[in-house]
């Protein structure tokens, strides 16, 4: 096992490096329409002085269709500007989303098999679409409300000075408080938030199961306690956030209490300096626009320090180091012969517990090997390792003499065709499914597959043919249906090298006998791995290996094995009486 890695913690000179100075124009004219917008916001404040004092008071009646004016083009400037600022910001910010979206997924694809093997799907999905969500408040409107909110401030200090300094440094000091208090908060609510990712996404994860499960759920009456999971787990999620609301509406409510000590104390300055009813308003309008703007700060705060917890935890995720390394798998391998050879191979998935042992034995071009054994012997295993889905912990597995480790991945893999068990079909038409490995494909070549893998047996019998829509996992067709999809879908792809993992095990007997044939026809002049359960399907393989407990017990043909009268001879003889 891997040591685990420290958490991933993105810091503001990476986000400002890879997210905002590529869109510095977009965030500079982002700037400049939220400078003007707030110089414009501050008329209002400036005209209650005039209005009072000049027009109500000494009705100087002639100055109103001015001041009206001015306050006219003001608030128009602000609109348009907000929405400008919100159609150029708020637009980027989506795509943005988008492309780290597809970054994420496009990292989490290279991924190496066993990384999955731990993971829940749905929690990697909500992975995927949630924690990249809050980079809309670093490119959008939230970073330059932000910066709007501070100048906003500093411009009203600067007016606020300008009526009275000693009002202005009453009303600045709790202010200033509040700000340390504002910060010391968000360090508390940055891990919360992190915390909170991975709780939604387990509980996602969880549901994900449980959806793609349900038969199973029905099948054993078991809603209870699939109910009683997923409460636990809304109810963990509803508790961490119950913890951000506490911390976050600590900062509104310290926020409140001081601007409501700062008013009381203007009140009674403003009768100490006998300040004019055109001054006291209009220094309480502007410490309300340079308040405001620091209380939405606050909550823009928040919304920052969520997006940076979302990032930490994709930052956390593209750290992963991927299976198709190209510092290390150097090897472009354009036509595969298809000679295998394993020299002293072992694996282990967990330490200290081995599955495979020194496993040695070569496969020849062409040749087919079959895997038998009892279950968990290490069948599976060695499949895996031919298809680099894992890597041997010591040995070496060579490919044409070359080093699969070293091996490019792509290229390889495109030579490749795997054929499970229980194979996975995608949601869609039967021909989409078949057309996978090689979209662009023609029809005549889709047809041939369709037949030799006998799929138009029953799609013939179907109104839309191939083109019928098969649900989710395939789940309208039969088990033997999906099988045989399967197959034709290998059939297409045309591979050097082909898995089969009891390709054979979910048809009835009619069409095992028509899927004999057509494997026969595909597996000529490939090199083939077969794992079998049911040794009457690999009389005719090359060589079959007998593993026991992560070790070949025996080696050799059908015949030879037999003759041998070992443990292959017990297992094939059992297998008749049954």
């Amino acid at each position: 096992m891997q040591p685990q890695k420290p958490k991933a913690r993105v810091s503001l000179r990476t986000v400002f490096k890879t997210i905002i100075w590529p869109r510095k124009k977009l965030i500079f004219i982002g700037l400049l329409l939220i400078l003007i917008s707030r110089a414009a916001g501050l008329v209002p404040p400036w005209a209650t002085k005039p209005f009072m004092d000049d027009i109500l008071v000494s009705r100087q009646m002639d100055k109103l269709p001015w001041l009206l004016a001015v306050l006219t083009v003001a608030i128009l400037i602000q609109a348009v500007t907000s929405y400008v600022l919100t159609i150029i910001l708020s637009v980027e910010a989506q795509h943005l989303i988008s492309v780290l979206r597809a970054k994420v997924q496009k990292h989490l694809l290279r991924l190496p098999t066993r990384f999955f093997d731990n993971q829940k799907s749905g929690a990697l999905v909500s992975r995927v679409m949630n924690d990249v969500e809050g980079v809309r408040n670093l490119v959008g409107t939230g970073l330059v409300q932000l910066v709007g909110g501070v100048l906003t401030a500093l411009l009203s200090v600067g007016f606020l000075i300008y009526i009275n300094p000693w009002m202005t440094l009453f009303v600045v000091l709790p202010m200033s408080v509040f700000g340390i208090i504002t910060l010391k908060a968000f360090s508390i609510i940055r891990p919360v938030f992190r915390e909170r990712g991975k709780i939604t996404a387990d509980v996602t994860g969880r549901l994900t199961e449980t959806l793609n499960g349900i038969r199973v759920i029905k099948g054993f009456n078991a809603e209870p306690q699939e109910i009683k999971v997923f409460e636990a787990g809304v109810e963990q999620l509803f508790k961490n956030i119950k913890k951000s609301l506490t911390s976050t509406s600590f900062v509104t409510s310290s926020g409140t209490f001081l601007v409501g000590l700062a008013s009381v104390g203007i009140m009674g300055l403003s009768g100490y300096f006998e300040l004019s009813a055109g001054d006291f308003l209009q220094f309480t309008m502007f410490m309300v626009f340079m308040i405001a703007p620091i209380v939405q700060m606050s909550n823009i705060g928040s919304q920052l320090t969520e997006a940076f917890a979302g990032l930490d935890r994709t930052e956390e995720l593209m750290n992963l180091p991927v299976e198709d390394d190209g510092t290390v798998r150097t090897v472009q391998v354009e036509k595969i012969n298809g000679h295998f050879e394993f020299k002293d191979v072992s694996f282990a998935y967990e330490e200290g517990k081995p599955v495979l042992k020194n496993i040695s034995f070569s496969a020849a071009a062409g040749s087919v090997t079959a895997l038998v054994g009892t279950s968990g012997s290490g069948k599976t295993t060695i499949a895996g390792l031919v298809a680099t889905f894992l890597n041997p912990d010591s040995g070496t597995i060579t490919l044409d003499g070359q080093d699969l480790s070293k091996i490019s991945l792509t290229s390889y893999r495109s030579q490749l065709g795997v054929v499970l068990q229980d194979d996975f079909l995608f949601e869609g038409t039967i021909r989409e499914n078949i057309l996978f490995p090689r979209p662009d494909a023609t029809e005549a070549d889709v047809q041939q597959a369709v037949k030799a893998a006998f799929v138009n047996e029953f799609t013939d019998r179907f109104e839309k043919g191939l083109d019928t829509v098969i649900g989710e996992r395939g789940v309208k067709l039969s088990g033997g249906q999906r099988q045989r999809i399967a197959i034709a879908r290998a059939i297409l792809a045309n591979p050097r090298v082909l898995i089969l993992d009891e390709a054979t095990s979910n048809l009835d007997t009619e069409s095992e006998s028509f899927i004999q044939e057509s494997l026969k026809t595909l597996m000529e002049g490939r090199t083939t791995f077969v794992i079998a359960h049911r040794l009457s399907t690999i009389r005719q393989a090359t060589q079959i290996l007998v593993i026991e407990a992560g070790a070949i017990a025996e080696r050799g043909t059908h015949d030879e094995l037999i003759a041998h009268n070992g443990r292959y001879y017990q297992l094939y003889t059992y297998q008749a009486r049954i």
